[in-house]
């Protein structure tokens, strides 16, 4: 089969296509037949930086990035009861590890996996697998999002936010969201509440008495977010665990969680987000799409960090 490989972090030039073995499955794996898959900025990280390229897949090597997938499914191993050949299929495979996405076939964990409704294409299904899961594990498992909750969504533009702002609202919530203005008009057809241009406002000026904050950002962003938040009130960060420590005391003289994660593959995830889409409580926004040929151009498209929704690419 057809794979793009990795032997080293770097540009984009690192990306090689390769003609290597189809995947054998385990008994609890089913065979998948990739239609698409979506770029994350972690698929950017790792081919882009050695520390973060050996953090998921160690020293072995050529690696296979990408970790979400929409395809058919092909050949099911004995105890993957849940799925037959011919069923479609999406999900975000083997996050934190190795997921083997950008291949022609890709051996999954059955549990993994969600049956994609039919009302959506295998694009959006693909857009909404990590993204999706992210927002959806930090609001409700981790922040326990409540109806009446107020919550601020920085980039709520970008994958993971314009999931949020979907999913919040969906909760009951009052949701503030902040993008630039370009990307205004989107923000406001998600459903926010609110908008912020950051390119010429300060939401911290603007905001108080927040539930929860989603943090995309870090940096000034998560400091300024600390000021915004209610006694007891939580603050999720997304890009790293080191949290400054001058921005970590603020938050405890505040009585301000803030915690960080990262998201995982459950089964509970993936099939909450299927029925989601299913009931079309979420809308996938599809920014830009490529083909397989041209990965490394997509890898370039999310590196601009200018995406609004998800850029995939098709097989």
């Amino acid at each position: 089969m057809k794979a793009v490989i990795l032997n080293e972090a770097g540009g984009v030039e690192n990306l090689q296509f390769a003609e290597i073995e189809k995947p054998v499955i385990g008994n609890d794996e089913v065979l998948v037949k990739v239609v698409s898959v979506s770029i994350n900025p972690v698929d950017v990280k790792s081919r882009a930086y050695e520390g973060v390229l050996n953090w998921i897949f160690e020293e072995k090597r050529p690696a296979i990035l990408g970790w979400d997938i929409s395809g058919e499914v092909v050949e099911t191993g004995k105890n993957a009861t849940d799925f037959k050949e011919g069923d479609e299929v999406f999900g975000m495979v083997n996050f934190f590890g190795r997921g083997n996405a950008y291949a022609e076939y890709v051996a999954a964990p059955a549990a993994h996996l969600a049956l994609k409704p039919q009302n959506i294409t295998h694009q959006q299904a693909a857009a909404a697998s990590m993204a999706a899961s992210t927002a959806y594990q930090a609001l409700v498992d981790v922040a326990k999002i409540k109806e009446g909750n107020k919550v601020l969504i920085h980039a709520a533009s970008g994958g993971v936010g314009h999931f949020a702002v979907q999913i919040a609202k969906h909760f009951g919530a009052y949701v503030i969201g902040v993008s630039s203005g370009k990307n205004r008009d989107f923000v406001l057809s998600l459903g926010t509440d609110e908008h912020i241009d950051y390119t010429t406002e300060n939401f911290h000026e603007k905001v108080q008495d927040v539930d929860i904050v989603i943090d995309t950002l870090q940096g000034k962003t998560l400091s300024d977010s600390v000021d915004v938040v209610k006694e007891n009130g939580i603050i999720i960060t997304l890009p790293t665990p080191e949290i400054p420590e001058d921005v970590a005391d603020r938050a405890g003289q505040k009585k301000v969680n803030i915690e960080f994660m990262m998201v995982q593959s459950k089964k509970e995830t993936t099939e909450a987000i299927a029925g989601l889409l299913g009931q079309k409580v979420l809308k996938p926004f599809v920014y830009k799409t490529f083909l397989f040929e041209d990965i490394a151009i997509a890898h370039l498209e999310v590196e601009t960090n200018r995406v609004a929704g998800k850029v995939i690419v098709n097989l």
